[in-house]
């Protein structure tokens, strides 16, 4: 039986206990105990650090249970390893926009490629996490996202609110096996919509039988509506597509989220259902 807690990364930064906070929200909301990890090469400063940070914590959320470790190892790695019996991993990232963004290794876009768990990105932007509201915003890039998409309902179910789909600028509705893709899918002049995007061609089948399916009548957004949207909602939810499974163009929205999202990134794995071995 997977271990049930919440894990986030600290460093005693502002941004990263802005991520503490948001996590000891997440694990008050599931009743799971909470893991702050410090990944530093020297191990006898994380004491101070880690201390300050449990304090916190217990002062806020009296009866949470806090576990503390100090980890000599990439931040990255070190959350990866430690998310990996987890429920969600929680950690900060701070706005960065245009070319910086493009050409970030921040810890949350190399966390992103190695989770194992969901992942909620804290941006030092954000408001404060107990202050946020609004709706459960999802952003459907295929009809492969049904992990992102029951996730979304459960995280609205935690919050009591709602899910609000959007379609990110890459989707595309699937094309059945054929020669030729419905007129619907190909733009004046006969161009094949459905091509060249590295989206899968047909409905995907998702990794467990969630029962639930992305809405195709929600409205299609471009990248800066898309980013627009993020401020009147709560957190946005977006599946991650591994290399091979839709293609690298999947992670530009989702890095841009990470970067430019107005309010919380939920980074769902699209395999979570074959990873967690058939269940949440």
């Amino acid at each position: 039986m997977p271990e049930r807690h919440v894990v986030v990364g600290t460093d005693g930064s502002i941004i990263s206990t802005r991520a503490q906070d948001a996590a000891a929200e997440e694990a008050v909301r599931r009743s799971v105990p909470l893991e702050i990890v410090y990944a530093v090469p020297e191990l006898d400063v994380a004491g101070p650090v880690l201390a300050t940070a449990a304090a916190r914590v217990r002062a806020r959320h009296p009866g949470l249970s806090v576990r503390l470790a100090a980890v000599d190892a990439d931040p990255a790695e070190a959350l990866a390893r430690k998310g990996r019996r987890a429920a969600l991993t929680v950690v900060g990232t701070r706005a960065l926009g245009g070319l910086a963004a493009l050409a970030s290794r921040s810890v949350a876009r190399r966390l992103m490629e190695r989770i194992h768990c969901p992942l909620l990105v804290v941006g030092a932007g954000h408001l404060p996490y107990h202050t946020g509201a609004g709706d459960v915003l999802l952003a459907i890039e295929t009809d492969a996202d049904a992990e992102a998409t029951v996730y979304a309902d459960e995280e609205a179910a935690r919050r009591g609110t709602r899910v609000r789909f959007v379609h990110t600028p890459l989707y595309r509705l699937p094309v059945p096996p054929g020669p030729c893709p419905p007129a619907a899918l190909r733009a004046p002049g006969g161009a094949d919509l459905s091509s060249d995007t590295g989206l899968p061609t047909g409905t995907a089948a998702p990794a467990r039988d969630t029962g639930r399916r992305p809405d195709r009548t929600a409205p299609r957004l471009s990248l800066d509506e898309l980013i627009a949207a993020t401020a009147d909602a709560g957190v946005v939810v977006i599946a991650h597509h591994r290399h091979g499974n839709g293609g690298v163009r999947h992670d530009q929205t989702a890095h841009a989220l990470l970067h430019r999202s107005r309010c919380p990134v939920l980074v769902v794995p699209s395999d979570l259902g074959t990873r967690r071995g058939g269940g949440l």
